[in-house]
């Protein structure tokens, strides 16, 4: 992956891409930054590569946003506190599938069948 930096950014960028586009956009948007990240070995910290991810992602205006480092700002630490707050989030990734089972932290595949396997 590309260089481990501060993150906030992006997820403000995340979050304003769905208050744009809904979860479409948002879905595009989040594709697009792990394409930077894991594949391209880009900074999530750097604001060209959060502006380049938006552009990709069909968000094209995203530069004056991405500027005011308020916007936003309190609706994405809201949204980690609620996250934390319902699903008791103690680690990142944290998988939350069909609303009700939880995963924090990297998970081994056998995590996801079994939860897969209540699912079905």
């Amino acid at each position: 992956g590309g260089h481990i930096g501060n993150t906030f950014n992006s997820h403000r960028l995340i979050w304003k891409a769905r208050e744009v586009g809904g979860s479409d956009l948002q879905e595009k948007v989040v594709e697009s930054l792990f394409k930077a990240y894991f594949e391209e070995n880009r900074s999530l910290g750097e604001q060209t590569v959060l502006e380049d991810c938006a552009s990709r992602a069909g968000y094209s205006d995203s530069s004056e946003f991405l500027s005011n480092s308020e916007l936003g700002k309190h609706e994405v630490k809201d949204e980690m506190q609620q996250f934390g707050r319902d699903f008791q989030c103690t680690g990142v990734p944290m998988f939350i599938i069909d609303g009700k089972f939880v995963l924090n932290g990297a998970q081994e595949s056998d995590q996801f069948l079994r939860v897969f396997a209540k699912l079905g």
